[in-house]
This record gives structure tokens, sequence and C-alpha cells, in this order.
């Protein structure tokens, strides 16, 4: 199979649409080259890369009986950062709070893909939701100025995740991820 693969923890509906009101009036204000389709919000578990089948195969396999009894996850997006240079960031990010359970779930799944043959990323896991990548002004961003404005936004936003998904990335569509498999979660 061709493209790239990720699995990740999917988001509902309300939580796409607040980060998108958030990500809107942002916009207005700290101008990035390309900004996010609401409906590609997630937050990271496992970059695959491109893979074959016969891989993508087990790591479902395995994933689904690594995660049939995990529950739900209660998780608040707290905050807002930046990742690269701090006069020209490379990722606008909205971040949640630190939860034992998320980290746990991120375990297994990373682990599942190991144990079907994958070669992953290992920097330590910072889960966050991507919003906006390169900055795009000649001017440097301030950091200061961002933290400032962005405080005024971001409210402590509740949600309960339920649902990890497989996804296939289309460059060239938008949206760009493509569910090829879904686990609920309890």
């Amino acid at each position: 199979m061709t493209g790239h693969y990720f699995y990740a923890l999917a988001l509902p509906a309300e939580v796409k649409q607040y980060l998108l009101n958030v990500s809107e009036q942002i916009n207005g204000e700290f101008p990035f080259k390309k900004w996010v389709h609401h409906e590609d919000y997630h937050i990271t578990l496992a970059f695959l890369g491109h893979a074959d089948r016969i891989k993508l195969i087990q790591s479902v396999q395995k994933i689904r009986n690594q995660i049939k009894d995990f529950s739900s996850l209660h998780l608040n997006i707290t905050n807002t950062g930046i990742f690269g240079s701090p006069k020209a960031p490379r990722i606008l990010w909205a971040g949640v709070n630190h939860s034992v359970n998320l980290h746990s779930l991120r375990t297994n799944v990373y682990d599942s893909c190991i144990q079907a043959g994958f070669q992953l990323e290992t920097r330590p896991f910072k889960p966050h939701i991507t919003l906006a990548r390169k900055w795009n002004n000649d001017d440097s961003f301030s950091a200061a100025d961002f933290q400032k404005y962005s405080e005024k936004l971001m409210n402590d936003f509740e949600f309960r995740a339920d649902e990890v998904v497989l996804y296939h990335t289309h460059p060239e569509k938008t949206p760009k991820y493509e569910i090829i498999e879904s686990f609920r979660l309890n």
C-alpha cells in the first residue's frame, strides 16, 4: 500500500469545532502558511510512514487485541504552543492535560506497531493537536505576544475521546486523512 499511515486518537466533532474557532481567531493575528483542516485534527499515537499490507494487517490485529479493554479517555485542551524555532515555528499546536491513561494507550499502540515490524520515532511522546504549519511572515514570531493572545482564547475544554483510528494520508486532498480502521474504546 502506498502513502503514509499513522495511528491516532480521534477527536469528537465538538472538539474539532472548538479548535476551528480558536484557529480562525489566531490566524487573524499570527499568519502561518498552512492551517490544518478541522476534520484532520487528531492526536498522533504512532507514525508509520509508508507501510506494506502485511505489516498494516499485523499492526491492526495486535492493536485490536492490546486496547480492547481500554476505557474512553477524559481529556482537557489546556494550552497552545509551538515546535521549531522560536522566531519562525514550524508547528503551532493545542495541548492536552497530562493523562496516564493516554500515555498508556499510546505505549500499547506504539509497542504493537514495533511488534508488527515498524521502525518508529523514538522521541518522547508529547500529545498535541497540530493546528498550523510553517510561520509565514517576514517579522519574527513573538512567543510572548502569542502566549498573551492565546491565553485569552483558550478555556479548559473538557472532552471524552473514545476512538483510535488508523489513518492513510492523501496530501492532495482536503481533508487529507482517510480512516482505514477504527477501534472503539469502552
